[in-house]
C-alpha cells in the first residue's frame, strides 16, 4: 500500500487532511510535535486522531520552541482574543511550519513514504506567512533537490488538499468523509473546555455555523 505521512497536530484541519489521505488509499503515518505549546490538550486528541485514522505508526517528536517569540509556547507573552488584521499576529511560531515539514521529510524518506499531507490552508489561515501556497510552492523545489530519495529520480510530494478552502468548506469536506470533529482541539488555550473567545475558537464557530453542521461539545480531557 502507498504511504503518507500525515502532520497530525489534534486539531480538525489536520484530521480532515489525513482523511483524504486516507480516502485516496494511502496507509497514513501519522507525525505529531510537542514543541513546547501551552495548549498541550491537542497531543491527547492527535493521538485519539492517529486511532482513528488506524495509523500504522503514530510518531511523537518532543522539539522546544518555548523560546521562540511567540505567544502559543512563550510564557511571556499572552494570548489576545483579537488581532489587527493588517499584521502578522502574536500567535504565529517563528519557522514552526519549516521545522515540522522537514521532520516530517525525514520521516517520509525514512518509510520510503510517496507523500506528506499537511493541514494548511491560506483562506482563513490568520496571517500566517508560513500556510500560503507560494510556501508550500517554495519547499516542494528545495525538496525535489534535498533528499537522496529525490535525487535519485523519485518523489516526495507534499500535499497541501485543504490550501485553498475556507474553514467551512474544510468542515463540510470532513463531514462528507464522516471525520469525528468531537475528537479534535482547536482552543489557544490550555483550559477543561474550549474558551470560546481566542482567534481560532471564533474561527472554528464561524466554519461551523456558516456550514450549517453542528459541532459537538469537546470534553477533551
Amino acid at each position: 500500500m502507498k504511504k503518507a505521512v500525515c502532520l497530525i497536530s489534534g486539531g480538525l484541519d489536520s484530521y480532515v487532511a489525513a482523511t483524504i489521505a486516507k480516502h485516496n488509499g494511502y496507509s497514513i503515518f501519522a507525525l505529531t510535535l510537542r514543541y513546547g505549546q501551552k495548549n498541550n490538550r491537542e497531543i491527547s486528541c492527535a493521538k485519539k486522531i492517529s486511532a482513528k485514522l488506524q495509523a500504522e505508526e503514530h510518531l511523537i517528536l518532543d522539539i522546544d520552541l518555548s523560546w521562540v517569540d511567540s505567544a502559543l509556547t512563550n510564557k511571556k507573552i499572552q494570548i489576545a482574543n483579537t488581532y489587527p488584521l493588517s499584521e502578522i499576529p502574536a500567535t504565529y511560531v517563528p519557522a514552526r511550519n519549516t521545522i515540522f515539514i522537514s521532520l516530517a521529510i525525514a520521516f517520509a524518506e525514512t518509510i520510503d513514504a510517496e507523500e506528506i499531507y499537511l493541514g494548511i490552508n491560506s483562506v482563513d489561515f490568520s496571517g500566517y506567512p508560513d500556510c500560503k501556497p507560494e510556501y508550500i510552492k517554495k519547499f516542494q523545489s528545495l525538496l525535489n533537490v534535498a533528499t537522496k530519495k529525490t535525487c535519485e529520480g523519485r518523489h516526495i510530494k507534499l500535499n497541501a488538499p485543504l490550501i485553498n478552502l475556507s474553514k467551512s468548506e474544510i468542515i463540510k469536506e470532513g463531514d462528507k468523509l464522516k471525520v469525528d470533529f468531537s475528537i479534535t482541539w482547536s482552543c489557544y488555550r490550555n483550559n477543561e473546555k474550549p474558551c470560546g473567545i481566542c482567534p481560532s475558537c471564533i474561527l472554528r464557530e464561524k466554519g461551523f455555523k456558516e456550514a450549517n453542521i453542528k459541532d459537538l461539545a469537546i470534553k477533551n480531557k
